[in-house]
């Protein structure tokens, strides 16, 4: 465990130093704002790498086994309608959950002066995800390629993209972007890894990794859908 502490913090290390530096060297050779200003910078990158740090730690020590657990318990009860409810109600909650969701549905609602709520977009976003986590622990049931989905999600997008205003197009793939974070990615990566540990014959690695594959273009045509029903 005590190394897994270490690791965790020279991978956060890695993260925040190299961003420090450089905008401390922008700050003394270029821009040079407030002094206040630099230390406020300085005291919130100090609470950022705590924060982080602290976060990814309990990644590791709850998330990670919890939804390994879970995925391998509900395959083993052999109750296929229960697996793929606890699919979407997971993939819904943790991007509920995930705070780059939340930093670009706030950043939305700002830049459009209201027009697109925050809540809303949250709401559009996280459907999207689990939905299409839930079509994805389907298609490691029933062992369908993962291009097949693939190539029919992004044809759906393409077409979507002619009935969706120009705004909703670019939000829609940021929405993609955003759900692929610290906080959905690892439960849903440990959620397949635990449904496919006991499945007999699948591959863990093609199936599980398939699932964040999926769940990006959830976001994209739940935006692009609400899109085309505000305009």
């Amino acid at each position: 465990m005590l190394n897994n502490v270490k690791e965790i913090f020279l991978e956060v290390l890695q993260a925040i130093v190299p961003i420090v530096v450089v905008i401390t060297l922008i700050q003394f050779f270029v821009i040079r704002t407030p002094i206040e200003l630099f230390w406020q910078f300085i005291i919130g990158a100090v609470l950022v790498t705590s924060g982080l740090f602290l976060f990814l730690v309990g990644v590791r020590i709850s998330l990670l086994p919890i939804g390994h657990m879970i995925g391998s318990e509900l395959v083993s009860r052999g109750s296929v309608v229960i697996l793929l409810v606890a699919a979407f109600i997971f993939g819904f909650v943790v991007t509920v959950a995930e705070p780059d969701v939340r930093v670009l549905s706030h950043q939305v609602d700002i830049a459009s002066a209201g027009a697109i709520e925050a809540g809303v977009l949250i709401i559009a976003v996280s459907l999207g995800v689990g939905f299409f986590v839930t079509v994805a622990i389907l298609r490691i049931l029933l062992g369908v390629p993962i291009a097949y989905l693939l190539t029919t999600g992004y044809i759906l997008i393409v077409i979507l993209s002619f009935f969706v205003p120009p705004d909703f197009v670019a939000i829609s793939f940021d929405a993609g972007g955003v759900t692929t974070g610290p906080m959905a990615v690892p439960f849903i990566l440990a959620l397949g890894v635990g449904a496919t540990s006991v499945l007999g014959g699948k591959s863990g690695v093609s199936d599980t990794f398939g699932l964040i594959g999926l769940a990006s273009i959830g976001p994209v045509i739940g935006v692009m859908i609400l899109g085309v029903i505000f305009g």
